[in-house]
């Protein structure tokens, strides 16, 4: 995986990398000020609708235009202690492929 450390406009640590689908994803120091937290998740909700329900109609599934005063939410914000809660879970998964029971 190919993974991109640096900042953002505002001076955040940022890790960019893409997904198994080439989604671009990202890792990003939050700016709450009143505990440590990341932002972690994918960078753009790519919205899509079936085809078949569109003025042109056809398969599949096609990109959806969404109007700019909506706001589509695509990252957790997590504090230092909902990570510490996951970790355990994605260490699992690393070792063994599953999820623990």
């Amino acid at each position: 995986m190919d993974i991109k450390k640096g900042y953002t406009n505002r001076g955040f640590q940022d890790i960019e990398f893409r997904d198994i689908n080439s989604v671009s994803c990202s890792i990003q120091k939050s700016s709450l000020a009143t505990e440590d937290a990341i932002w972690f998740g994918v960078n753009d909700a790519d919205p899509k609708i079936l085809a078949s329900k569109t003025k042109e109609g056809g398969t599949g599934w096609v990109t959806h235009d969404i109007p700019k005063e909506v706001l589509l939410t695509t990252r957790m914000h997590l504090t230092q202690d909902q990570v510490k809660d996951l970790l355990p879970i994605l260490q699992t998964f690393a070792e063994t492929g599953r999820l623990p029971d």
